[in-house]
């Protein structure tokens, strides 16, 4: 019988950066109530089910043939989507699409990152744009907040002056904050990161439709090193489809087609994404639903006295706590999962159904209870 140990990463040559580093991950736990992963909680409705499934049928016929390697329609139908609910004209050559807005940040990053350049974000955000970077090889900076999670536009227009990045990450509305990025603060930030060389700016909308405000996709115009990143996972309540795309000059779509893998979307992702499609003004009735609850518990929490930071997304970032990993085992102990993102003193959750927010609620209710007596 051997007794040598199991084998672990470090011990395969791997690269020295990825040594000692963890998966992305939340945990998936089975609770009455998972708010920890800012999915739409509303189940597809049945007829846009019933699309789906004829338009798989349809793309199923042929699957022994490759996908449109353009995604031609369904790049077409993007473009259609953000004009109508962006407020500015998109053409389809100007879209691309991916698996995911990971991949849409990865393809970015391998074209316009990689070894010898840099990106910047502003923390906390994404943590996917980092590992993303880390990734593809591209040397990751730490950029500045304010105590308030806004983006600190006169130190942050010193971090681009100052180390040059290839590509600028901001994430509006911002997670975990939740916070939006003012068309202004874009514009200074963009302005800075072309005035010593050409760099990238990447505005990452995951969830701009929960948003008050509205989309920066108008600030496309004029500003070929600009690009709008979306996905289907949140609004449109489809995160098992994997769909993400950007919107940017079409001269950024021709780049991005440099690193992409052949046949990268497959056909039954883009027959169920333009199945979505067809039912966007449904899909978005439950987000108008979302933002309402949303709007609802960050009354509550402020009543029952936490502090909330403003969010336009639909997830609530609230603390503020000592510990707030114990306060996490607290809630999760009254059977509901939220999310501890690591950023010290505040925990986040997802808006859900109204008994979901209910019984989340009610957790952090006795929380409070159980503190004052």
């Amino acid at each position: 019988m051997s007794t040598a140990r199991p084998l672990g990463i470090d011990d395969l040559p791997i690269r020295e950066e990825l040594r000692g580093k963890s998966p992305y991950g939340a945990p998936q736990l089975d609770v009455p109530v998972r708010l920890n992963t800012n999915e739409n909680p509303y189940p597809l409705p049945e007829p846009l089910v019933e699309r789906i499934a004829e338009r798989v049928r349809e793309a199923a016929r042929t699957l022994n043939r490759y996908p449109d390697r353009d995604a031609v329609e369904l790049r077409t139908e993007l473009a259609r989507y953000l004009t109508r609910t962006g407020g500015h004209p998109v053409q389809a050559a100007g879209v691309w699409a991916a698996n995911g807005s990971n991949e849409v940040i990865q393809q970015l990053l391998q074209t316009f990152g990689g070894p010898g350049r840099t990106a910047i974000g502003f923390e906390p955000s994404y943590s996917m744009h980092s590992l993303i970077a880390r990734g593809t090889g591209t040397a990751w900076i730490s950029g500045p907040r304010n105590a308030d999670f806004t983006i600190d536009v006169e130190s942050a227009e010193k971090a681009i002056a100052e180390n040059l990045p290839d590509v600028v990450f901001i994430t509006s509305p911002n997670n975990p904050t939740g916070t939006a990025v003012e068309a202004e603060t874009v514009l200074a930030l963009h302005d800075a990161a072309q005035a010593a060389k050409p760099s990238m700016v990447v505005i990452d909308e995951a969830y701009v439709e929960f948003s008050h405000g509205d989309s920066l996709l108008s600030l496309l115009e004029g500003r070929p090193n600009l690009v709008v990143s979306r996905t289907m996972s949140k609004a449109f309540g489809a995160a098992g489809l994997r769909l993400g795309y950007l919107a940017a000059d079409p001269a950024v779509v021709d780049a991005v087609q440099l690193v992409r893998l052949p046949y990268h979307l497959s056909a039954v992702t883009q027959a169920t994404a333009l199945a979505a499609l067809e039912h966007t003004d449904t899909l978005l009735g439950y987000v108008d639903q979302l933002k309402r609850e949303r709007d609802r518990v960050v009354g509550a929490l402020r009543e029952a006295g936490y502090e909330v930071t403003a969010s336009d997304a639909n997830f609530i970032q609230f603390g503020r706590f000592e510990d707030s990993h114990r306060v996490w085992q607290q809630i999760l102990d009254r059977g509901v999962l939220v999310r501890d993102n690591g950023v010290p003193g505040w925990l986040r959750v997802t808006a859900g159904t109204p008994a979901e927010n209910d019984a989340f609620l009610d957790a952090v209710g006795e929380l409070k209870k159980e503190h004052r007596a």
